[in-house]
């Protein structure tokens, strides 16, 4: 079965038609409820990531971290917990509205992904194992912290966002 290509409209100069002047700077406007930066003010970064993208991001960010964590700090399960933290609240104020919900699911995954590098472990694949059951179980505090910090922030973004939708229709 064939499928149809929606192409979005070209909103730029066409060639051969003469392009209209830029208005001057007090004849532009901005969209209602679009904020004018301050001047000299820098921006933090602000991305959107998919739902697939968040949870890529907490994954790679969880792991790299671990890796770190076991060179500075020889495999300390605190620092480790506490790297935890900010990773959740990123990846929930990163995901974009639509996949909001991708966020507190994807940060118990990532600890865990997070904790091999992590753990330690002898005896090859089931010593590693036991190591990362053991994380997980002394550690459940800060899984349950970064997951609820995820929850809660989703949880206000999703309520503000339908506010927003209900005062626009």
């Amino acid at each position: 079965m064939e499928q149809h290509r929606m192409h979005r409209p070209n909103d730029g100069p066409r060639r051969g038609v003469p392009s209209s002047p830029p208005l001057p700077a007090q004849a532009r406007r901005r969209p209602a409820g679009e904020r004018r930066p301050a001047p000299g003010a820098r921006h933090l970064p602000n991305p959107r990531l998919t739902g697939l993208g968040s949870g890529l991001f907490c994954l790679a960010a969880m792991f790299l971290l671990g890796c770190l964590d076991e060179l500075l700090f020889g495999a300390s399960l605190a620092a480790y917990g506490v790297l935890f933290l900010p990773v959740c609240v990123l990846t929930a104020l990163w995901v974009r509205a639509g996949d909001v919900v991708s966020a507190p699911v994807v940060a118990p995954i990532a600890f865990a992904v997070g904790l091999l590098p992590v753990t330690e472990g002898g005896g090859g694949l089931p010593g590693r194992l036991m190591g990362l059951v053991t994380g997980l179980a002394t550690q459940a505090g800060w899984l349950y912290g970064g997951t609820l910090a995820a929850t809660v922030i989703v949880l206000l973004r999703r309520v503000r966002w339908v506010r927003r939708r209900r005062r626009r229709g």
